[in-house]
């Protein structure tokens, strides 16, 4: 099973119930939880594992060669994301531009573009007890989130078998590197808080995981602050209420703490039993 916990918003939480929910799954089960925000990881903070594996990861961009180049503009032409751009007498390549699509080094008539790697960040694999936890993390000055994003989770599907729980640690908002986070999950848990930020940007979370026709539930934070907005908008249209997990000061001070909840906040245990039992039950009765 794959199941990304994502917002519309960042701060509501994803983070806190990620690892709250990877670590209450491993008392019983294997579990493998994967940070693809990778611009801002932090699921590490709270998971403190062996290091077992470590690699740069990088992205093909084209590279002009100008003996080979006659200028002919085709590769301007072809790029849809103006990575490629000529002028009077030179060809400029604008790597945190290019989607890595090939075109323009597979059409140039001339082969004056060719793909080489350059590097744009960094996958680490850990490993503590019942948890394999994976991060990786953008180089600084980096623009583009999605290629490492797609390259974290291959790595996550050509090491662990299908039978494995995974969990994905999504990017906040709605924008092309949560598409990512959650285009191949079978379940995506959205995240909020009952104020109207938090229910203006889940509505755009959950209008994002229908186009995408994804199965999903709600978890409402920081519950007992701001009104009923979000409780009363997934009633009125069946929406899944997955947990609801408490406003206390003291959750705030273990997670201030780098440390987990679950174990010293009982009912907070007991809202991680409400949703993993509830995908378990998805999962018996084959809707996932």
């Amino acid at each position: 099973m794959k199941i990304a916990i994502a917002s519309g918003k960042g701060g509501t939480g994803k983070t806190t119930l990620s690892v709250n929910l990877a670590a209450f799954i491993s008392e019983n089960d294997k579990v493998v939880l994967c940070d693809l925000d990778v611009e801002e990881p932090n699921s590490g903070l709270f998971i403190k594992g062996e290091l077992i594996h470590e690699e740069e990861k990088f992205k093909m961009v084209p590279k002009w060669v100008p003996d080979k180049c006659t200028l002919c503009g085709l590769c301007q032409e072809v790029c849809n994301f103006n990575a490629v751009i000529k002028l009077e007498k030179q060809i400029m390549v604008f790597p945190d531009l290019c989607h890595t699509c090939y075109a323009c080094s597979e059409l140039c008539p001339e082969e004056a573009l060719p793909m080489v790697p350059v590097k744009m960040g960094e996958l680490k694999h850990f490993q503590l007890n019942n948890i394999s936890f994976i991060e990786s993390h953008l180089d600084v000055g980096r623009e583009q989130a999605v290629p490492l994003i797609s390259q974290t989770i291959e790595y996550v599907e050509a090491n662990f078998d299908k039978d494995t729980i995974k969990l994905y640690d999504s990017p906040p908002g709605t924008s092309c590197p949560v598409i990512e986070a959650t285009k191949e999950v079978d379940f995506v848990i959205l995240i909020t808080e009952p104020t109207p930020f938090g229910f203006h940007d889940v509505k755009l979370a959950i209008e994002t995981v229908k186009k995408m026709h994804k199965k999903f539930g709600v978890v409402i934070n920081r519950y007992g602050i701001g009104n009923d907005d979000v409780l009363k908008y997934c009633k009125d249209n069946d929406i899944p209420l997955l947990a609801k997990i408490p406003n206390d000061r003291f959750i705030a001070e273990l997670y201030s703490s780098g440390e987990l909840i679950y174990t010293k906040v009982p009912e907070v245990k007991k809202q991680l039993k409400n949703i993993y039992d509830y995908i378990l039950k998805l999962k018996e009765n084959n809707k996932v």
